[in-house]
């Protein structure tokens, strides 16, 4: 029967007399053939300045253009002369410029438009547009490197000084001192500062000039990740690199907020309720009177996050806003907006299902009024025009019957509540809005619609520019690129609609069947599956060696209800399988050319811990899986991503899901792929799975990939994936590589 089985898939992928070596090339060919050849679709696009105008690059037959559009005069022109800034270029590079080959892919204009600036090879140039006169630029400082888990001690000696310019506040042996500039005077302001528990280099001046506030702080001991660089480039012998890595259940900071009256040497203690559980306490300004101060306060579990005024008359605190979940509240999502009036706050909430903007009056506390309702999505305010009391927002969902997902944008009176749609096309609309906001180019599209480019007013979404060159797929489709289909089916629970994304190969065969691959990433902290049309999308290049490659966001992911997005609470492992299970399921009884008796699944960092998942908790329906990077236990990883989904303190929940103590499932085919220097995820979450396999004596594959960082496995590991899938799922022998 296996030979059988085997045989069969054998002749379904090697029809037209394709061998293996001729697949991966076709596969490793696909950008070249396909990509090449769409023409007109946005690469970039900036807004120019102060300006209606904006800036963008797209490829055309000749190669890479930059154009410029010109709302006022509703017209689109080149964006510069690129054949004599080629010339003036390769004179200052001393290299050969192919003018539709520049080498820089973005730029920025001069306040009067008379000069662009750019960057080659990290070096900053700028070229006057009289007469393509090219120079280095003073300023080159390079760009600093940011690690996203930094932290950052609150003792640093910065001095701050006070709105009118007469004094400066630091902070010396942990306590507060002010500066009078015109004397010289140096006055210590507080006096219990300590080493331990020291006064916050972060000093907010109020307005008046007349009072601070900083936290009184308390460190914690930060956790460090150490990693080890093998084989550096620049000597023999390893490397050694650290990093702060706090982790769920570490200690943390704790912040007090103080408030000081500098000329009548008054402090104020404010106190506040569950300090010592706190997450985060931050985000402290003054209103324009310097009769308060206000600030977040996250408390550690992500179930109550608050903002709080700090009345400098009663010495008390007051909640502006009190934002409470039974599961999480998704805190990443949150929006503030202080009007200038000092009266009303705009705030971003899913209290009733759904994720809405509020009204609120600062000084009750209460919601004046709830702008937006009904069963769709929020994702962001994009401006607000105190003057005119209107808003524009980025939403999803409000049109029904299409896909929920789709990314639409609207203008809101404040007072009356009317709504105004500015994009209404059924597609996902990719916004650039001029700096005043007056206009914006909108380039909309569906994974299974091409683009088109308009450029609108921003008042009512009215079309005043459509450029005549549109993004044009002709040449890749006469070339045979095969356009991906939009899929929705019911999930777990029979009423739910789940989508998704199919994507087919080039020379597909309806009568034949093809094995199923997923890419997977099931981070609660959005929704991932592509939404705007791209020639190449993430498993189109796969698909080519014979599979049908698929994308689907299920249940436990963000931008549907609060209780989509819930399934994820304490239970990262359920990654939304019992939806794609269905989903895949549906689709192939509607297209028997998908062998979902043959599915493999593939990810990186969350999506790492939900491909192996996947083989562990559902055995029966995943067969293959390739797990890059992943965070295999939430325990082991960074303390913001997992204690917003898994809760704290850490609980039972982080052992249930852990793929390392899960690791004696395992049935299918597991592929494990690491960068020995991952700053994201700890590379030894994988490495104790891999202990743990061992001590199984379960059989998988582990690829190591020294000087590596967070990664899907670049090229090497993308053959490797190839090969792991075209030998378990197709049943082929890969190329031989080491000819």
């Amino acid at each position: 029967m296996r030979k059988l089985l085997l045989f069969t898939l054998l002749i379904s992928s090697f029809a037209y007399g394709q061998t293996i070596d001729s697949l991966y090339k076709q596969a490793d060919r696909f950008r070249d053939k396909y990509t090449d050849k769409y023409y007109y679709g946005l690469s970039d696009i900036k807004p120019v300045n102060e300006s209606h105008s904006f800036w963008y690059l797209t490829r055309t037959p000749k190669g890479s253009e930059f154009f410029l559009i010109n709302a006022d005069k509703k017209e689109v022109s080149p964006a510069f002369d690129q054949q004599k800034l080629a010339t003036a270029l390769a004179k200052v590079i001393n290299k050969e410029t192919d003018p539709y080959k520049l080498p820089f892919r973005t730029l920025q204009y001069s306040k009067n438009m008379d000069s662009i600036y750019f960057s080659v090879d990290e070096t900053k140039y700028t070229c006057l547009l009289a007469d393509y006169t090219i120079s280095k630029d003073k300023d080159q400082t390079p760009r600093n490197d940011y690690y996203w888990g930094g932290i950052f001690k609150e003792d640093r000696k910065d001095k701050v000084k006070s709105p009118d310019g007469k004094q400066e506040a630091y902070i010396s042996e942990g306590n507060l001192w002010v500066t009078d500039l015109a004397t010289k005077e140096n006055k210590k302001i507080s006096i219990d500062g300590s080493v331990s528990e020291y006064y916050s280099s972060n000093i907010y001046w109020s307005p008046d000039s007349k009072k601070i506030v900083c936290c009184k702080y308390r460190p914690a001991e930060t956790r460090k990740l150490l990693l080890i660089a093998s084989s550096p480039k620049d000597q023999l012998q390893p490397k050694t690199e650290e990093y702060d890595y706090p982790k769920p259940g570490d200690a943390l900071p704790i912040r007090r907020p103080v408030a000081f009256l500098v000329d009548e040497g008054k402090t104020i203690e404010f106190k506040v309720p569950d300090v010592e559980a706190q997450f985060s306490l931050d985000d402290i300004k003054w209103d324009k009177e310097s009769r308060y101060f206000t600030f977040s306060f996250n408390k550690r579990g992500h179930q109550q996050y608050v903002i709080y005024a700090g009345d400098i008359s009663t010495g008390k605190l007051r909640p502006v806003v009190d934002e409470k979940s039974q599961t999480f509240v998704y805190y990443n999502a949150l929006y503030q907006h202080w009007f200038e009036n000092g009266k009303e706050l705009l705030w971003i909430s899913e209290r009733d299902g759904w994720r809405h903007i509020y009204l609120y009056d600062v000084f009750t506390g209460m919601v004046k009024k709830q702008l937006t309702k009904g069963e769709w999505v929020v994702k962001s305010v994009v401006n607000v025009d105190e003057k005119k009391r209107t808003l524009i927002f980025k939403a999803c969902g409000m049109d029904k019957g299409e896909d929920p997902y789709l990314e639409k944008y609207y203008s809101l009176n404040i007072d009356n509540g009317k709504i105004q749609p500015l994009t209404p096309e059924n597609a996902n609309h990719n916004v650039t809005f001029s700096s005043d906001y007056s206009y914006f180019v909108d380039n909309y599209s569906r994974v299974d619609l091409p683009p088109t480019l308009v450029v609108r007013s921003a008042t009512d979404g009215k079309v005043i520019l459509k450029p005549q060159q549109q993004p044009d797929i002709t040449k890749a489709v006469e070339a045979g690129w095969r356009m991906p289909e939009v899929f929705s089916a019911k999930g777990r629970d029979g009423q739910t609609d789940i989508w998704g994304v199919i994507i087919r190969p080039t020379n597909f065969d309806p009568n034949k069947k093809y094995p199923v691959i997923e890419y997977i990433y099931a981070g609660p902290h959005d929704s991932h599956v592509p939404k705007s049309f791209a020639i190449s999308q993430r498993c189109s290049e796969l698909a080519e060696l014979g599979f049908i490659t698929v994308m689907i966001d299920g249940m436990g992911t963000a931008n549907r209800s609060k209780a989509f997005h819930d399934v994820c609470w304490k239970n990262l492992k359920d990654a939304g399988f019992p939806d794609r299970i269905a989903w895949m399921k549906a689709a192939a009884a509607k297209y028997p050319e998908m062998d979902v008796e043959h599915v493999g699944i593939y990810g990186a960092s969350a999506g790492g811990q939900n491909a192996m998942g996947a083989l562990l908790f559902h055995p029966g329906f995943y067969k293959v899986g390739v797990a890059a990077c992943g965070c295999h236990d939430n325990r082991m990883d960074k303390i913001w991503w997992n204690e917003q989904w898994m809760g704290y303190p850490v609980g039972k929940e982080y052992e249930e899901c852990s793929n390392v103590v899960n690791a004696k499932l395992l049935q299918g085919n597991l592929m494990l792929i690491l960068g020995e220097l991952d700053s994201n995820v700890d590379p030894s979450s994988t490495l104790q799975v891999v202990d743990e396999l061992i001590k199984q004596n379960k059989e998988f594959e582990f690829v190591m990939l020294p000087g590596v960082r967070h990664t899907l496995g670049g090229d090497y590991g993308e053959r490797k994936r190839r090969d792991f899938f075209v030998k378990h799922l197709l049943g082929i022998e890969a190329p031989v590589w080491n000819k």
